[in-house]
């Protein structure tokens, strides 16, 4: 009987082990490519472990850590004070940590002869103020506004680096990620959008210089892009388990070489 019980116990830490699952939720930005390939690179060198990616938009990441359905949120933005005090009234601290940095690019059409926009045109296109390509420049046409819908850091984000935090156009159509705004610029000669960095390259499309200034590893390190930003894990205070070897496997040499390899800025100098 003892011998039985022992092989039980043993069985049962095996599957243990074998059933170890990370759940992680939130951006769309950090979770449609980053996160999964790390998650892929992580798998290799650790037997057993599974993941649960949800990019669903950094507002469910946050939301995940404070109602403990997730051990890693993504988020391409901060969290809000109503968040905190949110987390905070159930026990919850919000912890940030910076995984990668950003640059969200405007896109327009590969056929648009609109090559440059100042950053007040910028504004001007995504609050509604200018709806024809005719007044920046462009061949007439009534401009199509792409933006991430609401539950989206980016859609926060570009509101604030972008818009001075005025409201986007009524006209303006929200999609649920950064390669759906890709996919219809694209398709549309007269469409605008924005994305992070790592889909810039999408098929379709190309990036509009702000001011002179492209989105790029190096103008966001010395900050000459104007719409950088650093994007984030959240946890419920210090990382544990599984959840503090993957972050730090995310921020070693190997993590922040796929960081840039995807297209994000490393969040150091590399060795």
């Amino acid at each position: 009987m003892k011998k039985f019980a022992l092989l039980a116990a043993a069985l049962v830490t095996v599957a243990s082990v074998q059933a170890q699952k990370l759940v992680i939720k939130g951006s769309d930005t950090l979770g449609a490519k980053l996160v999964p390939m790390l998650a892929e690179d992580y798998k290799a060198r650790h037997a057993g472990v599974a993941f649960e990616i949800a990019a669903e938009g950094s507002t469910t990441g946050i939301a995940a850590i404070i109602d403990s359905t997730a051990q890693i949120g993504m988020s391409s933005r901060r969290a809000k004070p109503t968040e905190m005090s949110a987390g905070s009234a159930k026990g919850v601290t919000l912890k940030p940590i910076i995984v990668a940095y950003d640059g969200i690019g405007v896109i327009v059409n590969a056929g648009s002869p609109v090559a440059t926009l100042t950053k007040r045109q910028v504004e001007q296109i995504f609050t509604g103020d200018i709806t024809d390509w005719s007044q920046v420049g462009g061949a007439p046409g009534k401009i199509s506004v792409y933006t991430r819908n609401t539950s989206s850091g980016t859609y926060s984000d570009f509101k604030e680096l972008a818009m001075k935090k005025r409201d986007y156009a009524g006209s303006s159509q929200k999609m649920a990620g950064n390669e759906q705004i890709a996919a219809e610029v694209a398709k549309n000669p007269n469409g605008i959008g924005y994305v992070g960095l790592a889909y810039l390259t999408d098929p379709g499309i190309k990036t509009v210089a702000i001011d002179g200034a492209l989105p790029s590893e190096a103008s966001v390190i010395a900050k000459k892009y104007p719409y950088a930003r650093p994007t984030f894990y959240y946890t419920n205070g210090e990382a544990q388990g599984e959840a503090a070897k993957f972050l730090e496997f995310t921020l070693s040499d190997e993590g922040q070489s796929t960081v840039r390899k995807v297209g994000f800025v490393p969040v150091r100098e590399l060795k």
